[in-house]
């Protein structure tokens, strides 16, 4: 058991290693100039001074090999240095942290609900093996598993924004006092 135990953990780290050159690859694959989004002329419409342009591109490292480009990124993931945003500035590891309170609450608040639909109706198809009721309770949970999660999302706001005329919030009310006090230093 302990050999196995040891095997996993050692075959994680080139799997690892595989998706992150993976998700380097496509990242440098996908189209677009970075260089060029950051000073405004991925549009095509205004004109960018070449020297501005290969001072960005150095300035990201764009310029280096995809060896050492891939080397300087995987480093900074080993340390936890995942840059700035290229949209706010900001270090992405702060961006990430704004955001982490909100996401354990939404994973939180999912797991329970779907705990306490999923308890009652396991039990109900369990008692009521091979009836309708079992059929009926197999095809919406097989169902829900092979929709995607964001397409289901999609059609509740649709449900009912158009039955009741319920949109969806336009900003993030906490539940607790203590996440609204949070956002308030945040924003």
């Amino acid at each position: 058991m302990r050999t196995y135990i040891l095997k996993r953990i050692l075959l994680m780290v080139p799997t690892l290693l595989g998706v992150a050159l993976i998700v380097f690859l496509i990242m440098r694959v996908i189209p677009g100039d970075v260089a060029l989004l950051i000073l405004g002329g991925d549009d095509g419409g205004g004109q960018i001074d070449a020297k501005q342009l290969a001072a960005v591109r150095q300035q990201l490292g764009l310029d280096q090999p995809l060896v050492l480009q891939f080397g300087t990124w995987l480093w900074g993931l080993l340390r936890f240095d995942f840059g700035n945003s290229l949209w706010t500035g900001q270090p992405i590891i702060h961006e990430l942290a704004i955001r982490l309170p909100l996401s354990l609450q939404l994973s939180l608040m999912a797991t329970v609900v779907s705990v306490l639909i999923a308890i009652p109706l396991g039990t109900l198809a369990a008692v009521r093996q091979d009836t309708w009721v079992d059929y009926v309770i197999r095809v919406v949970s097989i169902g829900g598993l092979a929709i995607p999660s964001f397409w289901i999302g999609i059609l509740c706001i649709l449900f009912l924004v158009i039955f009741f005329g319920w949109g969806p919030p336009l900003e993030f009310t906490p539940p607790l006092p203590s996440l609204e006090a949070a956002a308030r230093m945040d924003g």
